[in-house]
């Protein structure tokens, strides 16, 4: 554990989302004095508005591309951040510590990486407009508003669910996501593989939310667990009452805070 705290802090974004998912995170920890960077995937570089007109970027996302980016971004740092991932951005803060970078992670209803088998029905439910049709392999598949509703913001009132729906939300890459829920059945390591014994890698905490549908409690768990490294540090902490959203949901500094706090007495 270092003596020398981070200074800086990156918010890695989900799918159906963009680097705005965090806008209320990013002034919140800038206040507390931290240098804050929420890189967008590649090729996301654009608002949402322009990414739902034009979907091209998302069909053509990789995870590999991805994890490029986000490595050469913290390379330019010139520090070791503390690292948080949201859902699909947990998967890429966990490959990140696997690959030496991070004092610290964050990984928020994260979805599973390699070797996950939890699959509760929820979950089932909440991915079953992706994965129903295999033609959605090659396309950016955007959920409905009641698509959505269920799968991100359950336990929101429902004006600030659909506000949210019309400020956040874009489609998902069916490719990455298909490679990612056929990971277990696929030969051999896929792109969401981590090393689970890994001696080196930095502390990381989940985050669940109890009413998450699209990355329930039971995924965090299950993940938490294939880490079997000794002498490495991971944790899990659930908060009552959040969906899949937490970023944006009602109450969202408390696990801001928690999550910082977290990350500050492990590095």
């Amino acid at each position: 554990m270092s003596t020398v705290k981070p200074d800086t802090i990156v918010l890695i974004h989900g799918f159906w989302v963009t680097p705005r998912s965090w806008e209320k995170w990013i002034p919140h920890y800038q206040n507390q004095g931290f240098r804050v960077v929420a890189p967008a995937y590649p090729g996301f570089e654009v608002e949402v508005e322009a990414l739902n007109a034009d979907p091209t970027p998302i069909e053509e996302l990789t995870v590999p591309a991805i994890i490029q980016s986000l490595e050469k971004l913290i390379d330019n740092l010139g520090t070791n951040p503390i690292l948080m991932g949201h859902s699909a951005g947990g998967v890429f803060t966990q490959i990140l510590l696997d690959h030496g970078y991070g004092a610290a992670g964050v990984a928020i209803n994260s979805a599973p990486t390699e070797g996950v088998t939890a699959l509760p029905l929820s979950q089932v439910r909440a991915t079953l407009p992706v994965l129903k049709s295999p033609a959605n392999r090659h396309k950016a598949v955007g959920f409905t508003y009641d698509q959505w509703r269920y799968a991100f913001t359950n336990t929101f009132p429902e004006d600030q669910a659909r506000a949210l729906y019309e400020r956040y939300h874009v489609p998902a890459s069916g490719h990455v996501f298909f490679d990612s829920a056929l990971a277990n059945v696929h030969p051999g390591h896929t792109d969401t593989h981590v090393n689970y014994r890994n001696h080196d890698r930095a502390p990381l905490l989940f985050v669940a939310g109890e009413h998450d549908h699209l990355m329930p409690p039971k995924i965090q768990r299950s993940n938490a667990k294939r880490y079997k490294a000794p002498g490495t540090v991971t944790e899990v902490v659930e908060f009552p009452g959040r969906s899949h959203l937490m970023p944006a949901q009602q109450g969202w500094e408390e696990i801001a805070d928690h999550a910082l706090n977290w990350a500050l007495d492990h590095s």
